[in-house]
């Protein structure tokens, strides 16, 4: 028991550094975000709206993923037995979401554009695309070490990737149209920026409905664990093998082991050993039974 307690308090500190980050580096986007709308209206820079679209949707990614930390920080009671931990994976889905409807967004006004260019401000285009990467550089570092740990906080950090590549876009796209006049290169920009969004917003929406529909999680191998659980001494057969993901980094497993001839108690030791070093899972229910008990409930199904 004590070391799941220190578990938990682990987490918790975990948790509570993420928010400290979170905070910083949402402080920081939306400051920017404001100045960088108003800035894009003024330049006329579709890319640099793209770009403002892009923080938005930062700034929306950081909020969730502050809020979900705060709710995933309640403890469970009697209607959640789990607590809501969930909750930072319908942050993430619901970041990927939005960064879908913002590259369509940027897809359909590049189009308008193609047959009707405006006049852009370039330098000023310029000045504000490179203050947005120099902040957006300041938040990936802030978030990239957590972002190995929590699926949510890797949703925040790509979101701020995605959006340091599209202010270098929008800063190459300032220089070519300040000495070659070319003002469509801002609209193909804007356009690059919306398609190399668009994976990575797959990406995350895939990871986070596998954890909502109970999938086994990407980085378990689950022919594997089946294997390392029959090859365990004693074990003549496995079933109703389950696992799945609460959150990220937080897998779940139930199984039955059939084993007629072992002491149940060394039996449960060793899978408890195997399966936290070899899969790195810590929540378990073991359930280990005799042949005849194992009959009968087949034949009872």
């Amino acid at each position: 028991m004590g070391s799941s307690h220190n578990h938990d308090h682990s987490h918790v500190e975990v948790s509570k550094g993420n928010a400290k980050k979170l905070t910083f580096a949402l402080a920081l986007t939306t400051t920017f975000l404001i100045v960088e709308v108003v800035a894009a209206f003024l330049t006329q820079s579709l890319a640099l709206l793209s770009d403002a679209a892009h923080m938005f949707t930062d700034a929306a990614a950081l909020a969730i993923a502050l809020v979900a930390i705060k709710i995933g920080q309640k403890p469970a009671d009697n209607k959640r037995t789990f607590g809501y931990q969930r909750f930072e994976i319908l942050a993430a889905l619901f970041n990927a979401v939005m960064l879908f409807i913002v590259a369509i967004y940027i897809l359909v006004e590049a189009i308008h554009r193609l047959s009707n260019p405006p006049e852009i401000q370039s330098v000023g285009m310029m000045i504000v695309a490179v203050i947005g990467l120099i902040i957006n550089l300041i938040s990936m570092k802030i978030l990239f070490s957590s972002s190995q740990d929590s699926l949510n906080i890797k949703g925040a950090y790509l979101e701020v990737l995605s959006d340091a590549l599209g202010s270098v876009g929008v800063i190459i796209g300032a220089v070519i149209i300040y000495f070659t006049g070319w003002v469509l290169v801002d609209t193909i920009i804007a356009v690059l920026i919306g398609f190399w969004v668009l994976p990575r917003a797959w990406i995350l929406a895939k990871q986070s409905v596998n954890i909502l529909l109970e999938g086994v999680p990407d980085e378990i191998d689950i022919e594997k664990l089946r294997a390392d659980l029959l090859s365990l001494e004693g074990v003549t057969d496995i079933h109703q093998l389950k696992v799945w993901a609460i959150t990220s980094k937080k897998v779940m497993l139930t199984v039955h082991l059939v084993a007629p001839n072992v002491d149940p108690k060394r039996l449960h030791q060793q899978a408890f050993e195997m399966l936290s070093h070899d899969h790195h899972i810590t929540e378990m229910t073991l359930q280990i039974e005799d042949d005849a008990y194992h009959h009968e409930l087949e034949h009872q199904h």
